[in-house]
C-alpha cells in the first residue's frame, strides 16, 4: 500500500521598497482564480511546474504575472511555510532585493488590483495566511507550520 500524498509547492515573491522613509510590500487583489477571490496576495505569486526549481518558478512567476525581470542572485530565501488542510502545501518566500521593469498586472482576468502597502499598515481584505507569513518574513523568521483546525503552530 502506498501512503505517500502528493503536497503542493507554490512560490511568493516579496517584493520591498522604501517611500517616504516606509517600508512597503507588492501585492495584488485575487480574481476569477476561485481561491480567495477580492482578497490582496502576495504579487507575483504561482504553483512551482514539473522539472523547475522554486527560484525558476519564482522568476517566471514575476515576469508572468508582472512583466519585471529576476535573476536568482537578486533574491533570497525568507521562509518556508508549511501548510496542512485541502491540500498540503509547501509556500516558499523569498525577499527580492532587485529587479529589472516596473510591475504592472499583466494577467488581467486573475488580477484586479496591483498596489504598494506600508508593511504596518497591510490592507484588511488580505488572505490570513499570506499576511502570517509575511510577517514571518519580515521577523526574519525561516520557517512556520499551520493547520487549519488549530491555527498557526
Amino acid at each position: 500500500m502506498n501512503h505517500h500524498f502528493r503536497a503542493y509547492s507554490a512560490v511568493f515573491p516579496v517584493f520591498l521598497r522604501m517611500c517616504d522613509g516606509r517600508r512597503q510590500v507588492l501585492l495584488h487583489r485575487r480574481q476569477n482564480t476561485g481561491y480567495m477571490d477580492g482578497l490582496w496576495d502576495i504579487a507575483g505569486s504561482g504553483h512551482v511546474d514539473a522539472d523547475e526549481t522554486a527560484t525558476q518558478a519564482l522568476i517566471r512567476e514575476s515576469r508572468e504575472e508582472l512583466g519585471v525581470e529576476l535573476r536568482p542572485e537578486d533574491v533570497s530565501f525568507a521562509h518556508l511555510s508549511h501548510r496542512l488542510g485541502e491540500r498540503t502545501y509547501y509556500d516558499i518566500y523569498f525577499l527580492v532585493h532587485r529587479w529589472t521593469g516596473t510591475p504592472e498586472i499583466r494577467e488581467p482576468e486573475k488580477c484586479s488590483a496591483l498596489s504598494w502597502f506600508d508593511v504596518d499598515a497591510l490592507p484588511e481584505y488580505m488572505i490570513d495566511v499570506r499576511r502570517a507569513d509575511l510577517l514571518h518574513c519580515l521577523r526574519g523568521e525561516a520557517y512556520s507550520e499551520k493547520r487549519p483546525e488549530v491555527g498557526n503552530v
